[in-house]
């Protein structure tokens, strides 16, 4: 059976999908308290409203897809919180609840769709280093095997399945290995479709080592995977690494980077005036590099999705 592709329409019709920007980086910019090992999943218990906020903002920006506030949500890391399974369960859940809710009430104005194609809600199952929280969601030195991550991942995959997104974003993956478990995974839920995000080291690697374009060949064999590319990647390697992508798969790219902006890991505080002003340009250029999935990632908001859309839509076809 035919795995059924919700970004079809976004991609035959509008011809680019806009993503979601950053959630925990945005939160805490808006004043919540994400200095936890849970990080954004912390406020579905503290603050679950801000995070409905943040996602009807972003579709209000112009974000034809929200990610869910789950990345960082896993049993392990609830547990260390003392929270049973029954409750880890529901908070997942309500991760995938809220972005629902957004987009329900973001579509229930009929302003809203004019030029629009109701949104999508992907699920984010972020990498077994975002559970760590130690940063090795950037290196992906797990010493876990293929099998074992897999078992890692499963409880939370099932969880997160059976809330209903639309999809899976499968993101922040470091390392090729944890994308295959990823990938072989998928198939124990035969009808959900995914994406696979990779984080970049350079022009052409991935952040344990791997060249990107080998991981992209790989991963894009599964037919359930009905997207692929980088995200929480520096701007500057996302074209190259965009351009290594377009040489091995015909399968739909996408990018979500950060900022760029630097870490002052001794003062603890982003390094002002590092990064990214202004994502319309860029965004172009990821575009004609071959992206059809756009967006941004952390130390990214509401106007860097505006303006990606603003950038893209002149682009679109005459009716």
């Amino acid at each position: 059976m035919a795995i059924h592709n919700p970004l079809t329409p976004f991609l035959t019709q509008q011809g680019y999908a806009v993503l979601d920007g950053g959630l925990a980086t945005e939160l805490e910019t808006r004043g919540a308290n994400i200095s936890d090992a849970l990080w954004s999943a912390r406020l579905l218990l503290d603050a679950p409203a801000m995070i409905r906020q943040l996602h009807y903002d972003y579709f209000a920006a112009g974000a034809d897809i929200a990610i869910s506030a789950s990345y960082q949500a896993s049993f392990p890391g609830f547990a260390r919180r003392g929270l049973g399974q029954t409750e880890a369960t529901r908070l997942m859940a309500l991760s995938v609840e809220l972005a629902q809710v957004a987009r329900d009430d973001f579509w229930a104005d009929p302003a809203n769709r004019v030029g629009r194609l109701r949104p999508l809600v992907a699920a984010s199952i972020g990498c077994y280093g975002a559970f760590l929280a130690d940063g090795s969601e950037y290196r992906g030195d797990y010493g876990l095997s293929k099998q074992e991550l897999m078992d890692w991942h499963r409880p939370r995959m099932a969880a997160l399945v059976a809330s209903s997104p639309d999809l899976l974003a499968c993101e922040t993956i470091p390392c090729q290995l944890e994308a295959e478990a990823l990938m072989m995974l998928l198939a124990e839920f035969p009808q959900t479709p995914a994406w696979i995000s990779f984080s970049g080291a350079n022009e052409s690697q991935v952040c344990h080592g791997e060249e990107f374009a080998d991981c992209v060949a790989v991963i894009a064999t599964s037919p359930q995977v009905v997207a692929v590319g980088v995200n929480c990647t520096p701007p500057r390697f996302v074209e190259s690494l965009l351009c290594a992508a377009q040489r091995v798969t015909d399968k739909p790219l996408l990018c979500y980077p950060n900022s760029g902006e630097g870490w002052d890991a001794s003062s603890r505080c982003w390094v002002t005036g590092s990064g990214v002003t202004d994502f319309g340009p860029p965004a172009l250029l990821w575009r004609d590099a071959g992206a059809q999935m756009l967006g941004g990632c952390c130390r990214t908001g509401p106007d860097d999705i505006h303006r990606i859309r603003t950038a893209l839509q002149p682009r679109l076809p005459s009716p």
